[in-house]
């Protein structure tokens, strides 16, 4: 009898009291369940009715962290920074959390804050990410604070308030787009990703028309999307090759993701046939596949995987590995991990090979500003894939939120990628980013180089580097401006023309020895800049001087170094291929009038006939005229050297300078219009330099013929 009344009492205790026990062992055992699959969404649910139930202040705190780490895992870094707070305050014992909540604070532009928690970590472990947190914060601020050039927008017109995200050319021209999305209209029928809390993700297509709309996004076919996730792509130059990420959906498993490839069988995707990379399907099973790329000849495929012993770790560490294809085969070579050189021990992933072989991935190990950050590394040699020091690709390509999934418009500096930061729409968002053209200018005057008054109708030409010429004519101040284009060299020249001032009616052209030169290389383009570049042109008078020439005493014969004098005449014909000029010959008064006329004639014909025989300069171009003693020099002040002026002088030397001022070769235009069919012509050619006017106005760049559609 007393045993039976044991039994009753034992049971009935079962019946009143366990319930909550029990209730509160089946929580944590689910929550723990569900975080272990991955299920963040479900996991912290769960989590939070274990903590109503639970007294004991550790498992209290436990349960903090857990939901702390599902919403870190979920991206939800304001939730996250919250819930580690909590933990912490909860005397939570695992050092990480430390780390986790110095992350959101990073993450949420928190960068004086974060420096301050990686301390107290550094300060309790010795973890290399606390110094490479506080150096990330400190860079992440000078970034910020120093913007490259880049402009990104969000893509408004396809994003929605679901994920978006991992855009991918889908046609030759690349006027249509493939990206991920959670959004209405999926395969998975409205069900809910227990991850996310979120509908599955299936590949959609979006195409821009000549006026840059783009269209509502639509699914692709069903042997691509399928109630799985599906998402990463890479689509081929031709358009007929796809390879895409697919998570496959097991109920109580973890989630494995692989890749798959797909050909295009008329306007639509074939059925899709995994990639296997010669690999056992335990490995396969075991491991995570995703986000594929191909480099540019198609012979290589990058993706993220985390077959790496110690990366299967609860936080979805990755590293970037590398497959070549066997075309006698058919089949994709066994991976190659990339290394340290391009792998940390955080997150690689969303790899991308650019046409010049330049890989953008994605990453959260290197130094960046906050979550996943894009990096580049140039490839280091034509015959091998392998990449050079990585580099971050800084703000505002970059922010404190996830960026990642970059793609380029072929050799053209844009494209897109893929976002959470301020201004996304949704949860991930698309955003198109292009390098604009730089803003540089280039002003100028043209004076006349005797009186500094301002030339009209002077034509100034520039030449660039990049095979550009073009011409602006001076207005009546004499000013001048172009618009000039980045890393590019430019020759600046100045023709005459139908160049007139206050002053001359004539000018001749600037001088080749006065053509002015600057670049635009390695010069800031979103800073931008005037250069100013003034010149005047020297006038046609009545006489022009140019360098002595010199004569054997009493005699008509050119002096070795005369020849130098006469070069640069020869140049200002080159330069000026109309003249027609006259070269006189002068002397002074000391001999009689009939020698010097006929000395001086005798030295201007032996200028001529160097320019014609020595320099190839056409004879119809060129007048003699020898004046002897007949015009003496007019000085600037107005005095004329006469004889009686000279002879006033009582210094014989003074007088000796004076009649040597007398005894000149200089030339004078005569006409401008002269015609040598033959002859060099200045190159007048206009071949304007190709800027684009927008990102989808169809100009600059484009296929070889047979590429095109």
């Amino acid at each position: 009898m007393k045993q039976v009344k044991l039994f009753a009492i034992a049971t009935l205790l079962l019946l009143l009291c366990p319930a909550g026990i029990f209730a509160q062992k089946n929580y944590m055992k689910d929550a723990d369940n569900a975080y272990d699959a991955k299920q963040y969404y479900n996991a912290i649910e769960l989590y939070k009715k274990a903590m109503a139930k639970i007294k004991k202040p550790q498992m209290k705190a436990r349960c903090t962290y857990q939901v702390a780490q599902c919403y870190r895992f979920m991206n939800d870094w304001r939730q996250a920074e919250t819930w580690y707070a909590k933990a912490i305050k909860a005397k939570y014992d695992d050092d990480r959390a430390l780390l986790y909540l110095a992350e959101a604070k990073k993450f949420n532009q928190k960068y004086d804050e974060a420096i301050v928690e990686f301390k107290k970590y550094q300060a309790a472990v010795n973890d290399p990410a606390a110094a490479n947190g506080i150096k990330s914060c400190e860079m992440a601020q000078k970034w910020k604070d120093n913007p490259t050039c880049w402009k990104v927008e969000n893509m408004a017109q396809i994003n929605t308030k679901e994920y978006d995200f991992a855009p991918m050319y889908s046609d030759k021209r690349h006027n249509a787009l493939v990206i991920t999305s959670k959004r209405e209209g999926q395969q998975g029928g409205g069900k809910v990703d227990p991850n996310t809390g979120m509908m599955y993700s299936d590949l959609f297509e979006t195409r821009v028309d000549k006026n840059g709309k783009w269209s509502q996004p639509t699914p692709l076919n069903e042997t691509v999307n399928t109630h799985a996730n599906e998402g990463a792509c890479f689509i081929n130059k031709k358009a007929d090759k796809m390879f895409f990420t697919r998570c496959g959906v097991e109920k109580k498993k973890t989630i494995r993701c692989k890749i798959f490839m797909t050909e295009k069988k008329g306007n639509a995707w074939g059925e899709a046939q995994i990639v296997d990379f010669g690999l056992e399907q335990a490995v396969l099973d075991s491991f995570n596949f995703r986000h594929p790329t191909l480099s540019p000849d198609e012979t290589t495929m990058i993706f993220s995987s985390d077959m790496l012993t110690g990366n299967m770790s609860q936080d979805g560490t990755s590293d970037l590995w590398m497959s070549t294809y066997d075309k006698k085969a058919k089949r994709w070579s066994k991976p190659v991990n990339l290394g340290a050189g391009i792998n940390t021990a955080g997150r690689e992933g969303y790899p991308f090979v650019r046409e010049d072989g330049t890989l953008y991935f994605s990453s959260d190990g290197h130094i960046g500003m906050g979550g996943l950050d894009i990096f580049s590394a140039a490839r280091k040699s034509n015959d091998k894939w392998e990449w050079a020091t990585v580099s971050n690709m800084q703000y505002p390509l970059n922010s404190s939120g996830d960026d990642f999934g970059i793609i380029f418009d072929g050799k053209k500096d844009r494209g897109f990628l893929t976002s959470n930061r301020e201004g996304t729409k949704g949860a991930d968002d698309v955003w198109s980013f292009q390098l604009p053209a730089a803003s540089f200018q280039l002003e100028g005057k043209v004076s006349d180089c005797e009186f500094n008054v301002p030339i009209e109708n002077a034509v100034v030409r520039l030449l660039g580097s990049d095979g550009s010429a073009v011409e602006a004519t001076t207005n009546a101040s004499g000013a001048y401006s172009f618009k000039l284009l980045s890393e590019v060299s430019y020759v600046i020249t100045v023709l005459a023309d139908k160049a007139k001032s206050s002053k001359s009616q004539r000018y001749l052209n600037l001088p080749e020895g006065k053509k002015m030169k600057l670049t635009t290389i390695g010069e800031s383009a979103c800073d931008g800049k005037t250069f100013v570049q003034d010149c005047c042109l020297p006038p046609v008078k009545e006489e022009i001087e140019f360098p002595a020439v010199l004569y054997d005493i009493a005699k008509a014969t050119l002096k070795p170094e005369s020849k130098d004098s006469l070069n640069f005449l020869y140049q200002t014909l080159m330069e000026n291929p109309t003249l027609v000029i006259e070269l006189a010959a002068h002397t002074d008064s000391r001999a009689s009038d009939s020698y010097n006329l006929r000395l001086s004639q005798a030295r201007a014909q032996a200028c001529v006939d160097y320019l014609v025989n020595e320099k190839g300069v056409k004879k119809e171009r060129l007048i003699a005229k020898g004046y002897g003693e007949k015009r003496p020099l007019r000085l600037p002040d107005g005095t004329v050297l006469t004889e009686k002026y000279i002879n006033s002088k009582k210094s014989a030397e003074e007088r000796d300078k004076l009649h040597a001022l007398n005894r000149r070769t200089v030339f004078s235009a005569v006409r401008w219009d002269y015609v040598d069919p033959n002859g060099p012509k200045l190159d007048r050619s206009i071949n304007p330099p190709k800027v684009k006017a927008s990102m989808w106005d169809g100009s600059g760049e484009e296929e070889p013929e047979e590429k095109k559609d």
